[in-house]
C-alpha cells in the first residue's frame, strides 16, 4: 500500500529543526543525516552548502516518516510560506510511481521527471495545477 508523507524545507537549519523534533518525537534518524557533500555536483557547492543537510527522515509512528532538506539557494531554491514543504508518496511499484505522477502532471509545472535518482530510488517532483507541490518515490 502507498504511503504519503511531508517532506519539508528548510533555509539552512533543518539539522537544528530535526534534532528538535526528534527531543519530541524521539527516533532515531533513518540511515543517519545525508549531506549534500556526497551528491554528483557537490563540487559546484560552497564548503558551507556541501555541509547542508540533503536528507534526513525521523520515523513518526507506523510507516510513517517526517522528512527535510536545505533548500540551497545556489540552486535556486527560496523557501517561503507555500513551497516549504511536498507531499511524498512511496509508490508500491515503478508502475504505480508512473501513474501517479503521470495523473498529478496534468496542468503541472515539472521540476523533475521520473528517473533514476543517484540515491537509487526511482523518484519525480512537481507542483500540480493547485500549487500543491509532491514528490514521487519507488524504492527497489
Amino acid at each position: 500500500m502507498p504511503t504519503i508523507n511531508p517532506y519539508l524545507n528548510f533555509q539552512g537549519n533543518t539539522e537544528k529543526a530535526f534534532k528538535f523534533y526528534q527531543s519530541i518525537f524521539g527516533g532515531e534518524f533513518i540511515g543517519g543525516i545525508s549531506r549534500f557533500t556526497n551528491a554528483p555536483e557537490a563540487e559546484q557547492l560552497s564548503e558551507e552548502e556541501r555541509n547542508k543537510v540533503m536528507h534526513v527522515a525521523l520515523p513518526f509512528g507506523d510507516n510513517n516518516m517526517i522528512m527535510a532538506t536545505d533548500a540551497l539557494e545556489s540552486m535556486g531554491q527560496k523557501v517561503k510560506p507555500g513551497n516549504n514543504f511536498y507531499l511524498c508518496i512511496s509508490a508500491d511499484s515503478r508502475e504505480q510511481a508512473d501513474q501517479f505522477f503521470k495523473g498529478l502532471s496534468e496542468g503541472a509545472e515539472i521540476e523533475m521527471e521520473m528517473q533514476d535518482a543517484f540515491w537509487g530510488d526511482y523518484f519525480g517532483m512537481l507542483t500540480d495545477k493547485f500549487g500543491i507541490k509532491w514528490m514521487i518515490t519507488f524504492a527497489d
